[in-house]
């Protein structure tokens, strides 16, 4: 009998030793898979620009920062088990904001502060919604999707709003200089300082093991004393925080410009580079370095699609299929651990 126990945990801990290794290289490996496909059809295709050219890693980059700010905030929400399908609209919503608040006068620095309260203030509707109706957050999101699109239309009047911007806030996604040390547009490493510190804050904070305690097992963190509707609200907070920072980077990446039609589909691009990264669509796992990943790897498959004269359809047939892909893997190691 003891033998029999002593083989069982023998095969437990493997199989948590696989699971780890794989969720670390994991994202490494599906970026590794698409840079090959495409240096690969450069070699044989010997198209006139090399697949990483200056200007497409600029892109790239560029493209990367906008999906990575909003999947930060995406990694947070999925780990405590929720998901949010608003984040399209909260970007949308906060980048009319801008423009509004910065056509009118207001001091740069104020408005950004006021657009990040507007997308915390979205974020706790949401939970608030989720944990005083008990719906789940797929059917709440797509409510509130619909809502704060309709908001963020009806104050733009459905225009585009132009407006002025300092030039701090206006070239975070332009290309450094040349020789300059960034190498790559300011956004991309105000994602990374940003990625660091929440990747802090979930791994050595209370919050952050409350996070995943409740993504885990709700019913269990629930009898452990977790508050757990007081930090859905703070999750969903600290993920319109994020979306309004989304927000920004798409007001600099339309030329100082609040479009309350952009974002449209932004939100699958964002939740797809978190499970791409390996999160679980089931709560309890995920992380900032795979969900940064995860964005860089959605990035570089779109560019290298229009690098190989893919059509857009093809391509979004490409993309769906692989987004099913990771959530199979997600299925599959969610069934080895139980």
């Amino acid at each position: 009998m003891s033998e029999i126990t002593a083989n069982t945990d023998t095969q437990s801990a493997r199989r948590s030793t696989w699971e780890l290794v794989w969720s670390v290289l994991g994202p490494f490996v599906g970026l590794g898979i698409v840079l090959a496909i495409f240096l690969g059809y450069q070699l044989i295709e010997q198209p006139p620009q090399p697949f990483l050219s200056k200007l497409r890693m600029t892109m790239i980059a560029k493209q990367t920062a906008i999906v990575g700010i909003g999947a930060l905030g995406m990694t947070v929400i999925i780990i405590s088990g929720g998901i949010d399908l608003s984040a399209g609209s909260i970007l949308a919503l906060t980048a009319v904001l801008l423009a509004m608040l910065l056509k009118q006068g207001v001091e740069p620095i104020l408005a950004l502060i006021a657009i990040v309260l507007a997308g915390i203030a979205c974020g706790v509707f949401n939970g608030l919604l989720i944990v005083t109706l008990r719906l789940i957050p797929f059917i709440v999101t797509l409510g509130t999707m619909l809502a704060l699109r309709g908001v963020a239309e009806r104050v733009s009047d459905q225009q585009k709003i132009q407006a002025p911007a300092p030039e701090w806030m206006s070239t975070l996604l332009d290309p450094p200089a040349s020789g300059s040390w960034q190498l790559v547009c300011t956004g991309v490493w105000i994602v990374l300082g940003l990625g660091l510190v929440l990747a802090a804050v979930l791994r050595l904070t209370v919050f952050g093991r409350y996070v995943f305690a409740i993504g885990s097992n709700e019913a269990t963190a629930r009898l452990c004393g977790i508050n757990v509707p007081l930090v859905k609200i703070a999750v969903y907070a600290l993920g319109g925080a994020f979306m309004a920072l989304a927000g920004l980077f798409d007001f600099n990446d339309l030329a100082k410009q609040g479009n309350p039609t952009s974002g449209l589909g932004k939100e699958l691009e964002i939740i797809a580079a978190v499970v791409i990264g390996g999160g679980s669509l089931n709560g309890g796992r995920g992380s900032v370095l795979g969900s940064i990943l995860g964005a860089l790897t959605m990035t570089t498959l779109s560019s290298g699609c229009v690098y190989a004269g893919v059509s857009d359809p093809v391509q979004k047939i490409v993309i769906g299929l692989i987004i099913i892909a990771a959530v199979a893997v997600d299925q599959f190691l969610h069934r080895r651990s139980d």
